[in-house]
């Protein structure tokens, strides 16, 4: 059998100590496989947010192990955790993270300046992802004056910019109007499909939800069912 992407095994996480203690995650394990889609659902409050904060290396578990591709990720620190998360990983949050002074380009292209990348070959993979979204002519626009729609797929360049295996999508239509929603949605699905990009999604969208391989229902910090 072929090694999850992503394993995550009795994790807990617990927020605060003594009277203000908080148990956001209870003991969760989930498998995530190369190239899957798989969308964690559940109330605010219920723990998907930290499970996949947990997943993407930004936050530590109290207790239990998680694992990208066998590794146990509690062995990376420093700036190897940073490499790997700034390599393997992309981005995609319901509050954009774009710099509205910034040109679209010079936001697509962090990651990259972060890698080292030097600056031909940062413009080159920045515009070839802003190819890919339909937004090349958007380049050396400033993003404060991007719409909506166009910030959300601004922000989905950034994170295929360093062409990663993984995406994590924190609510990536929660702040869009349905009809842009759903273009994003078909953004990120054909990332997964046609690119075999694996996808983690949290969202309160069940449109969006229902069309990923897996659906992760989360409830007070455990996870009360998984459905295909």
């Amino acid at each position: 059998m072929t090694t999850p992407v992503i394993s995550v095994r009795d994790v807990h996480k617990t927020y605060g100590r003594g009277s203000g203690r908080f148990d956001a995650l209870k003991g969760v394990s989930l498998d995530i496989a190369d190239g899957e889609s798989v969308a964690v659902i559940g109330k605010s409050g219920s723990g998907k947010s930290t499970l996949m904060h947990l997943m993407a290396l930004m936050d530590e578990p109290s207790a239990g192990t998680i694992a990208l591709e066998g590794q146990d990720t509690a062995t990376l620190k420093g700036s190897a955790l940073n490499r790997i998360r700034n390599k393997t990983f992309g981005f995609v949050f319901q509050q954009f993270f774009l710099t509205p002074n910034q040109t679209v380009l010079e936001n697509v292209v962090l990651p990259l300046k972060i890698a080292g990348v030097g600056a031909a070959e940062r413009r080159r993979r920045g515009m070839a992802a802003l190819e890919q979204l339909d937004l090349a002519d958007k380049a050396k626009n400033k993003a404060v004056n991007l719409s909506g729609g166009q910030k959300q797929r601004t922000v989905i360049a950034r994170a295929l910019v360093n062409d990663p295996r993984i995406i994590f999508a924190d609510e990536p239509t929660g702040n869009l109007d349905s009809a842009t929603g759903a273009v994003v949605e078909d953004i990120l699905l054909a990332l997964n499909r046609e690119h075999g990009i694996t996808l983690v999604v949290v969202t309160h969208d069940e449109d969006l939800a229902a069309k990923c391989h897996r659906r992760v229902h989360i409830k007070d910090g455990l996870i009360e069912r998984v459905a295909a």
